[in-house]
């Protein structure tokens, strides 16, 4: 159970920072914005999906032997289940009514949520590494 909840913990960590700092600023300076926008606004439903499976998974494994760390993967889970279908679409009405401020403020809340989750599933990835 130990090496598994490592495992999925490492996954929903590194598939966080790879779709974060990998795919979407590739896609932001690959890409022009008319084609880039879109192309993101029909991936994030995907991204948080992942991220809302792996959390949910791991922490059902971690509940066996470290329930800190479940409680911690737990509230990555919820989180993003708010994050996913309230805070995307707030983001993307924003966007579609051309309300700059609304969308700027909405977009750095939704960045600093995906932060902190990666900061948590770090945190969980040192707690069970140590274990």
């Amino acid at each position: 159970m130990f090496e598994l909840s490592l495992l999925v913990t490492a996954l929903l960590f590194g598939g966080m920072v790879l779709y974060s700092f990998g795919f979407a600023a590739f896609v932001f300076t690959a890409l022009p914005a008319n084609v880039a926008g879109p192309l993101i606004r029909r991936a994030f439903p995907h991204f948080y999906l992942f991220v809302l499976t792996s959390s949910a998974v791991a922490a059902a494994v971690a509940l066996a032997f470290d329930p800190v760390s479940s409680a911690i993967l737990v509230a990555i889970a919820v989180t993003t289940i708010l994050a996913r279908q309230v805070l995307m679409p707030a983001i993307n009405a924003a966007t579609d009514q051309g309300a700059k401020i609304r969308f700027k403020v909405l977009h750095t809340l939704s960045i600093l949520i995906t932060l902190a989750h990666i900061g948590a599933a770090a945190l969980v990835l040192i707690r069970i590494a140590g274990s």
